[in-house]
């Protein structure tokens, strides 16, 4: 099950299947963040170009 790299607090796997960067690393799970902070950064994430 994965788990937040911020408090290791588990998320579903849908969660992570969102949330998750290019690496895989959820920086930020609703345990220790609020939603809007969660979007914001997928957002920015989104919108940064990839270092593949």
């Amino acid at each position: 099950m994965p788990t937040c790299d911020h408090c290791d607090a588990h998320v579903s796997e849908r969660f992570a299947r969102v949330f998750a960067d290019e690496h895989g690393e959820i920086l930020a799970c609703t345990s220790c963040s609020a939603n809007a902070g969660i979007a914001e950064a997928a957002r920015e994430r989104a919108n940064r170009p990839s270092h593949d």
